[in-house]
């Protein structure tokens, strides 16, 4: 009787840690799912706005595969299996958290092509409000000079007015097709243009020399702009050498002298460490940026 008591406590504890695994894979597979399906789904719709069509799915299987990697490459980078059991328990949380990170990589992707491409149609901008008022001058209406962008521009420009046309073929009013146009792109500068077209249209007010007005305040805004880029280089060189230099220094001593670096990654001191230094990489990252980053 007295050797049941401490195996019934045994399988108890069994049962419960059971339980709670299921739940938590239950938990996580409810959460997969919902990312799976409402994240991808509304990610693949911005995608959409810059003319790049990718299946919901197809994005979850690029995030999904891209945490695993990140997961399974920190936690051997770590150590893996070596050490106490604790060790490995703070390895195996520490490449979650991270590839958990991971999962965030097509939003990430998705904001820099997207101002990418704002960049690209600001400065398109310019030369097709140009073109847009040497038409009007000719007597063209506002809709052949938008036609007149679409056949002469380049990408992304061409391909904003191409379905602001569209748009307004199939039904959609001018003005309606042209708010489109700027909850796509959320670009200020194609915002002021908006703004401008429809005052004109209503007050009667002389496109013509609003539209050369807008591109003069463009023009000087993007000279500005390039002119703090170029002064705020070495701000931008000093914080990615910055950032590498810790990272390439750890990997070369790992290489040169593994014994010294052992004690990082097989006491949980050290990977308090690393984690510690990694956090604060992060905050000078933020730092820098917002020092350099200056809003014209």
């Amino acid at each position: 009787m007295a050797t049941l008591i401490p195996f019934s406590i045994i399988v108890l504890f069994a049962a419960c840690c059971a339980f709670m695994a299921f739940v938590a894979l239950r938990a996580f597979a409810s959460g997969a799912t919902a990312y799976s399906g409402a994240y991808s789904s509304e990610t693949a719709k911005q995608f959409e706005d810059i003319f790049l069509f990718i299946p919901p799915r197809r994005l979850a299987e690029i995030a999904w595969g891209a945490a695993v990697v990140v997961a399974v490459v920190v936690f051997f980078v770590l150590g893996a299996f070596g050490g106490s059991t604790y060790l490995i328990m703070a390895r195996l949380l520490v490449a979650f958290i991270l590839g958990g990170g991971a999962l965030a990589l097509p939003s990430h992707a998705l904001r820099f092509l997207r101002d990418r491409r704002r960049h690209r149609f600001n400065m398109q901008l310019v030369d097709a409000l140009t073109n847009m008022g040497n038409a009007l001058k000719s007597g063209f209406s506002i809709m052949q000079a938008i036609e007149h962008v679409v056949s002469n521009g380049e990408s992304p420009i061409s391909e904003e007015f191409a379905t602001t046309m569209h748009q307004t073929r199939v039904g959609v009013s001018f003005q309606d097709a042209m708010r489109n146009m700027e909850q796509r792109v959320k670009s200020d500068d194609l915002t002021l243009v908006v703004l401008s077209i429809e005052t004109a249209r209503r007050t009667g007010g002389n496109l013509t020399e609003i539209f050369a007005n807008i591109s003069h305040t463009i023009r000087e805004r993007l000279r500005v702009e390039n002119r703090i880029r170029t002064l705020t280089a070495q701000g931008r060189l000093q914080g990615i050498v910055l950032g590498i230099m810790p990272i390439a220094l750890g990997i070369v001593l790992f290489i040169i002298q593994p014994e010294m670096m052992e004690p990082f990654v097989k006491s949980i001191p050290g990977v308090i460490t690393l984690l510690g230094v990694a956090v604060l990489l992060i905050c000078g990252a933020f730092a820098i940026r917002k020092v350099i980053k200056i809003d014209i």
